[in-house]
């Protein structure tokens, strides 16, 4: 007894409350968690402050000779906060983030333990990196990786409980210098927009443009799901979505969650989540009700776009680490429950320069303008050349399930401009010489957008890349994915179209600058036509249309992959210094991999779940009603009725069994695949099929069994009970 109580009072203790926050000093607790400028400029002396600022605004190598202070600077400031270890902060590319911690602590000459955090250390760092995919660029054996600082990006404490670590944002490469993460290409793939994009601006006579930007705000989309519920769900807690699920009575056909009151527990969530984002910096705007019963979204201020991407990989753990105290689940896989809205991570997407020039913002300057025309042109040209690699980029086995269904934009990659930009166009298409009177009216055209665009535009929600007033939206992100990539590509595909124009722009060199940039622009929208549509990308017609285009249209991850392999594809990762041919490989067999096990878990758990949690279902529902015959048989009142539900709910059984006999089948026989690719392929086609037939037959298990019965809990409560 005393025992029992001891450990009553154990698990009591271990309870973990939600915290209660105020937010009517937000901007005093801004930043407190991140070694901002302010603690920089507190910490450093002013000479070392001031080389450290110059390597993050200018992105050029770090003077190490500044690495000892800033190192010492950091540890002072992180041990006073309360920190007693250091990591170096990664992102492999399996997703999510890495993370190894180490303590401030070494031997003395005398062999006395003190607290040391050395420019080595700060700079690099070398974890055992056998176990990150590579997709064959190394063997197992050799495990040497190396973690780079990447001092663009702040270092922050990572909080949990009474714990602190200071983290170091970094790239991980392999011994060799091969990549093995995401920020890594992501950056490459600045250098070379900044490269093509200040070439450019020269040659429109900008002198003052001396380093590209990349702004970026990602919009993520997630739903919650009760706690206790969510334990009920092998599903859930194993794949991150439900594999079985009977369409509930009412979903989110009503249309009144969308923007709707949020739910007092989701608001004392959101009100701590806040708290914990802005404490580390991370400034979060916007929160409200998404389509979906359950479904939520937050989103930030734009940002430029490195910290930006780590904002939000923070900013996910953080919703996790919060939901929990609040006895929530978040999940933020694609699609976590069938027949309702998946969930997203809408990229916003801008491009200006150091001036605070953004060059998709109309202006009133004619050469701003035509700028402005320069960069639509250039991510057209981008899209029309390479829009495989744009769906290619955003495949994974989550991401299949939304792309293309509810809301989610098709896998058909276009871009919606609107109806104003795109009489624009269409008169640029249209235009003879471009004469003065021509160019004004074009320029009049363009200052007139922000007038109309930003009211008239972004009404067509099933385009995956939206033009919405001064940005781009890129739409087909998954909620889960890390937007590194997407990003990396965004500015590929730009670099591309302003290398392209910029060599159009040199066969028209003794012309006005402006009229040969409208020269050139008539034909980029000529020839790149084919990729913007304002209709229904949903429609079959759009689908015939694109086909009849030339358009890609990957139906799956496998499919969409092969994308990267194509030689312009490979030439365009080479050219851009961004991957080399070997890197490129590597990277679509750790995708094919990932696609595999992802499927396999699936498959696997949804087997499991048949097997000891269905069937003993229907076995105890057979009992019942049996037992119902029997007794009535007895009473002298024989009943068909109850004889003909003891054969149907035997016949489910079967049912059921053979349909997860027919998916174990799956299972086996892709093991005999020759190589990853096809594997991935077969288990794209069969292995969803049979998942799809099996899953059939739970569903209307669960509809017709006594919920006494049911093992788990339903959509009905899932989308609704928080």
């Amino acid at each position: 007894m005393r025992r029992q109580l001891r450990l009553r009072i154990f698990f009591k203790q271990k309870v973990v409350r939600p915290k209660e926050v105020s937010m009517s000093q937000i901007t005093k607790i801004f930043g407190e968690l991140t070694f901002s400028r302010a603690v920089m400029r507190e910490k450093l002396s002013h000479n070392t402050y001031e080389r450290l600022i110059s390597t993050i605004h200018t992105g050029n190598p770090l003077d190490e000779s500044i690495a000892e202070p800033v190192a010492h600077a950091m540890k002072e400031w992180a041990i006073a906060e309360g920190a007693t270890h250091f990591t170096h902060w990664f992102q492999p590319q399996r997703g999510g983030t890495a993370e190894k911690h180490d303590a401030f602590i070494t031997y003395s000459e005398t062999g006395d333990i003190i607290e040391r955090f050395s420019a080595k250390q700060l700079i690099q760092s070398e974890p055992d990196a056998s176990s990150f995919p590579s997709g064959g660029m190394r063997s197992t054996f050799e495990a040497r990786g190396y973690t780079a600082w990447d001092p663009t990006s702040p270092a922050f404490l990572l909080e949990t409980g009474n714990a602190k670590t200071l983290v170091i944002p970094c790239v991980f490469l392999s011994w060799t210098g091969a990549v093995l993460d995401l920020k890594t290409p992501f950056l490459r793939s600045m250098r070379a927009l900044n490269d093509a994009g200040i070439r450019l601006q020269r040659l429109l006579g900008n002198r003052l443009a001396k380093k590209i930007v990349v702004n970026c705000g990602p919009e993520q989309e997630y739903f919650v799901v009760s706690k206790k519920l969510y334990d009920t769900r092998q599903d859930l807690r194993i794949c991150g979505r439900t594999l079985f699920g009977a369409a509930p009575a009412k979903g989110q056909q009503m249309e009144d969650h969308y923007f709707g009151a949020i739910h007092p527990k989701m608001i004392k969530f959101m009100v701590e989540l806040d708290h914990e984002l802005y404490r580390r910096g991370i400034p979060a705007k916007t929160r409200h009700n998404e389509v979906s019963p359950n479904q939520f979204e937050i989103a930030p201020l734009y940002e430029e776009a490195n910290l930006a991407i780590d904002h939000n990989l923070q900013a996910m753990d953080v919703m996790r680490q919060v939901a929990m105290r609040h006895d929530l689940y978040i999940t933020m896989h694609e699609k976590p429950f069938a027949r309702v809205n998946g969930s997203g991570k809408h990229v916003n997407w801008s491009i200006g320069d150091n001036t605070g020039t953004n060059y998709l913002e109309p202006s009133a300057s004619p050469l701003k303008n035509i700028s402005f025309l320069l960069t639509l042109g250039a991510l057209m040209l981008g899209v029309d050349k390479f829009g495989g690699l744009l769906r290619a980029c955003v495949a994974d086995a989550g991401n299949d399930h939304r792309l293309g269904a509810s809301e989610a934009p098709p896998a058909i990659m276009s871009i919606y401009l609107g109806e104003y930009l795109t009489r624009l166009i269409d008169e640029i298409e249209r235009m003879g010489k471009p004469t003065e009177q021509v160019m004004a009216n074009i320029n009049m055209g363009v200052r007139n957008l922000p007038r109309i665009s930003k009211d008239y535009s972004d009404r067509n929600r099933t385009s995956p890349i939206a033009f919405t007033g001064n940005k781009f939206e890129f739409r087909a992100v998954g909620s889960s994915q890390n937007p590194s990539e997407s990003v990396t590509l965004l500015n590929q595909l730009c670099t591309y179209g302003f290398f392209t124009i910029e060599k159009r722009l040199a066969a028209h060199k003794d012309k006005d600058i402006r009229e040969s940039a409208l020269l050139v622009l008539k034909d980029v929208f000529k020839e790149t036509r084919r990729v913007r549509f304002e209709g229904n990308g949903y429609s079959e017609e759009w689908h015939k249309q694109a086909e009849k285009l030339g358009l890609p249209n990957a139906k799956n991850t496998p499919a969409a992959l092969n994308a990267f392999l194509e030689p312009e594809a490979i030439e365009l990762m080479e050219k851009t210094h961004v991957l080399n041919e070997r890197e490129v490989c590597a990277k679509v067999e750790i995708k094919l991999e990932n696609y595999v096990k992802t499927k396999e878990i699936e498959y696997k758990t949804a087997v499991n779940i048949a097997k000891t949690e269905i069937l003993p279902a229907v076995v105890r529902q057979i009992s019942a009603v049996a037992s119902a015959a029997a007794a009535a048989k007895a009473a002298g009142a024989t009943s068909k009725v109850l004889t003909a539900e003891v054969k149907k709910f035997d016949a489910m059984y079967s049912d059921i069994k053979s349909r997860f006999e027919a998916l174990e089948a799956v299972l086996n026989k892709a093991d005999d695949k020759e190589n990853l690719h096809k594997k991935a392929v077969y288990l794209a086609d069969a292995g969803e099929k049979a998942l799809s037939m099996l899953r059939e037959s739970v569903d209307q298990a669960e509809q017709l069994l006594a919920h006494e019965f049911w093992p788990m809990a339903k959509y009905q409560e899932l989308l609704t009970v928080l």
